[in-house]
């Protein structure tokens, strides 16, 4: 572990940044796992993958400000070890409003999707016929949208939205079934800057988004419609919400993860983004090779996953096979299904399974 010195340079006291290491906990697939950090400054860095070790800033989307200075990350990333691990690359990225690149590493572009800020109006306009129905349709059909701060009432809200479907995007929801304790600790970040947006149906919880407030951008880190409210289009009017409290709070932009993710194209995510005025926006994200293994796998993009390296024709059928092979797995096992455990303790039943859009 070292600490921070001062380095006397041409006249100059240039601080030194403070390394150490340490056990972290972040959330893989829905589970709370331990893992090592290497922290620099106020920043952890852990590390990805097996054979290509890639260092991240951990919960980077959501900081509030991108890093200061990467040149101190990969100089301490260069000389420490992470668990036992030596990291082969080191990626960050900027931060909208900045899409110009600031540094002189090798570069790709995330495709972030987001919506420019300027009033709700605007936004409105630029939406389909069809979209500005879904949340007339919303309003008739009862449904009534609130912003509220995490109490237990709204957990215990949650842990029922959880249970609306095992499967989401044509996968198994990674948070189906949690308990009331575990919905708990997944929600339990980032509280002092955030808000719940909360679609409800006479007082059932039907839709959630939990906004997450960075600097002058607001980044939507839960987005979870109840399938079997479809009918009632909460999606929709959940967002037509976060849009008039983006522009009350004076964000600049609204962002919903990526445009696209690697080489997927026309999925139904996109689809909806698309239909709710997100655009593409291109950032700067940089991979900074620290060890000849990292040099070759950028050089051969192995950086980028099955997902980024496969074109689009392959995917996209491997996506639908995946999907129908989760909806058969679940037909077929559907009549010795229990409810969650979490509805068993608390004397209620599951709503009906579905999707989200």
């Amino acid at each position: 572990m070292s600490t921070s010195n001062i380095v006397r340079s041409r006249g100059n006291t240039v601080p030194t940044p403070t390394i150490s290491k340490r056990l972290v906990e972040i959330s893989v697939k829905g589970k709370w796992l331990q893992v090592p950090s290497l922290k620099v400054n106020e920043n952890d860095c852990v590390v990805n993958g097996q054979w290509l070790k890639v260092a991240i800033v951990k919960d980077e989307e959501w900081l509030e400000t991108e890093i200061e200075d990467p040149a101190l990350f990969v100089t301490a990333l260069k000389n420490e070890l992470i668990g036992g691990r030596r990291a082969d690359i080191f990626t960050f990225s900027q931060k909208l409003p900045e899409t110009n690149p600031k540094y002189k590493y090798p570069l790709e572009w995330d495709s972030v999707a987001a919506i420019r800020v300027n009033s709700f109006d605007e936004w409105w306009k630029s939406l389909p016929q069809e979209s500005r129905k879904n949340v007339r349709r919303s309003q008739k059909r009862g449904v009534v949208v609130h912003v509220k701060q995490l109490d237990q009432n709204l957990l215990s809200d949650i842990v029922e939205l959880n249970n609306d479907s095992p499967l989401r995007q044509g996968k198994s929801f990674t948070h189906y079934g949690k308990d009331l304790s575990q919905v708990t600790k997944d929600q339990a970040d980032f509280l002092d800057r955030s808000d719940y947006i909360c679609a409800y149906h006479r007082e059932e919880l039907i839709g959630l988004v939990k906004l997450v407030y960075r600097g002058g951008i607001a980044s939507i880190l839960t987005f979870l419609p109840k399938a079997s409210h479809h009918d009632k289009r909460p999606a929709n009017a959940l967002m037509a919400k976060v849009i008039e409290l983006c522009e009350l709070k004076g964000m600049s932009h609204l962002t919903f993860g990526l445009f696209n993710y690697g080489n997927k194209r026309n999925t139904p995510l996109r689809d909806f983004k698309t239909r709710n005025g997100f655009d593409e926006i291109l950032v700067p994200r940089y991979f900074v090779p620290l060890t000849l293994k990292g040099d070759i796998g950028l050089r051969l993009n192995l950086h980028r996953g099955l997902v980024g390296i496969l074109p689009h024709y392959f995917i996209t059928p491997l996506l639908s096979f995946r999907a129908r092979l989760h909806q058969f797995k679940m037909s077929r096992c559907s009549s010795m299904l229990e409810p969650p455990k979490s509805n068993r303790q608390m004397g209620r039943s599951n709503p009906p399974a579905g999707s989200n859009p």
